[in-house]
């Protein structure tokens, strides 16, 4: 059975398993495809458990790692209250289909709602599509403020 867990990244299990899942999800085509620098995988679990902002879901099959979600508080100044937004997403290929993501999802949503978030924010490729009925299905939707002007657009702009 999968259990949802809130990851304390101060243990070495989770840990190791939100280096593992994310670097999966860096290798797969959707996460870029290429594997996490060595330094972010050193790193990533004490620089996230030093911010007080991030919250990590774990889903584990047992004492495997098969699911993830990152999400960090951030404010909604025309609501005046925090958000949550989401930030990864991954669950392992031999276990999609299974409705990880969907759990994962929920229990996000439950923090939010502790939390006094006004909403959820997430980002997704336009080509994967299965996220997207997934995201769909969890109640997500384009954000737009007036159908006339369309919808929100995400860019970036690196900075090294």
């Amino acid at each position: 059975m999968i259990e949802i867990v809130q990851a304390d990244l101060l243990q070495p299990r989770h840990a190791a398993a939100l280096v593992t899942l994310l670097d999966a999800y860096a290798r797969d085509p959707m996460g870029g495809g290429q594997p996490l620098p060595e330094a972010v995988c050193r790193d990533l679990p004490a620089a996230l458990a030093e911010r007080w902002d991030a919250v990590v879901f774990l889903a584990l099959d047992g004492e495997r790692p098969v699911g993830l979600v990152n999400c960090f508080e951030g404010f909604s100044t025309f609501n005046c209250k925090p958000l949550l937004n989401i930030h990864d997403v991954v669950v392992l290929e031999d276990y999609r289909g299974q409705g990880i993501a969907r759990r994962l999802l929920q229990q996000v949503e439950t923090e939010a709602r502790a939390r006094g978030c006004c909403k959820l924010t997430l980002e997704v490729l336009e080509g994967n599509r299965t996220a997207q009925a997934v995201y769909r299905n969890a109640g997500f939707a384009g954000y737009e403020l007036d159908p006339d002007k369309g919808r929100a657009l995400f860019w970036e702009k690196r900075l090294g």
